[in-house]
């Protein structure tokens, strides 16, 4: 069951109790997230639509859900042995209903919540840790060919197409952060991973001024940054899915969830079990792809 947090914020002050209802606890998760109008308010849609599924019903879509008010839920139902498994169908129901991308945020943005209230106290455990999106599902029909592909498919093994192509696909938003920080900045993999929060000037789209040398990016890692960090504000950037070891030393911890930072190793290998299915070869592709330029008259007007 919820309950009050016996933890201290970083200014030494105890916090306040933790509030019974669900859609509360949403409120004081956004205000201590520091967001913008707009991606408050989307991060509030997005939160208060798994209140349907904690209290087994299906959750809206399209304009039933932007006129649709959430049914009152105590927060202590993340808590329910059964908000596991409720979840999880609400997740399986909204795959076959929304896009993936909407489902992968909509996701990331409930994980967020449950680490910052788990790290308060408010719940006990984390019901989305064992919760994975569903597989895309076929479209019926032949595929069209992407924009990327070249006609002669060992000339897009080793074209600028491959970065563009791995920036379209489908995944989780850790990894399509990190992919278009790499490919918007040129910077290392190395420099990329080593990146704590408190070095990012956000809004600048940049490192602060006593990072030298600077790193810059552009709108794509500005718009999914934000996401990837809400209530987060110290420790690595990219971190990983579960609780560091113990011998994990502390600039490598996130002081809230207590996850580590994510190595090299790992991102590697999930990029490359990520593209396999665009390369030729079937191996699929390094990092190192991702610093490729794709060719200004090779992007579409639409997604410049």
């Amino acid at each position: 069951m919820a309950s009050t947090s016996q933890h201290r914020t970083e200014d030494g002050e105890r916090p306040r109790p933790a509030p019974v209802e669900y859609g509360a606890a949403v409120d004081r998760y956004l205000a201590a997230a520091g967001l913008g109008g707009s991606s408050r308010r989307v991060y509030r849609i997005s939160l208060l639509g798994w209140t349907w599924p904690l209290v087994d019903l299906r959750t809206p879509t399209g304009p039933e859900r932007r006129s649709a008010r959430p049914p009152l839920a105590p927060l202590a139902l993340l808590d329910h042995p059964q908000a596991a498994e409720r979840l999880r169908q609400g997740l399986a129901d909204r795959a076959t209903r929304v896009e993936p991308r909407t489902l992968a945020r909509e996701l990331a943005c409930l994980r967020a919540a449950a680490t910052w209230w788990q790290a308060l106290g408010w719940i006990t455990a984390d019901p989305t840790a064992e919760l994975a999106l569903p597989a895309p599902q076929p479209r019926p029909g032949p595929e069209p060919t992407p924009l990327w592909a070249a006609a002669d498919p060992s000339a897009a093994a080793v074209g600028p197409g491959r970065a563009h192509a791995a920036l379209a696909l489908q995944a989780p938003l850790r990894e399509l952060a990190l992919w278009h920080l790499l490919h918007e900045s040129g910077a290392s993999v190395e420099r990329v991973l080593a990146l704590d929060i408190d070095r990012l000037d956000l809004p600048g789209r940049r490192t602060k001024a006593s990072t030298a040398p600077p790193l810059r990016w552009g709108s794509n890692a500005a718009r999914l940054l934000p996401m990837l960090l809400v209530g987060r504000t110290a420790g690595p950037v990219f971190v990983t899915d579960r609780r560091a070891p113990a011998a994990t030393s502390a600039t490598d911890r996130c002081p809230l969830t207590g996850r580590g930072r994510l190595s090299y190793r790992r991102a590697a290998e999930l990029f490359t079990a990520a593209t396999r299915p665009l390369d030729p070869a079937g191996r699929g592709w390094t990092l190192l792809v991702l610093r490729e330029r794709t060719p200004r008259s090779r992007t579409p007007r639409c997604c410049s």
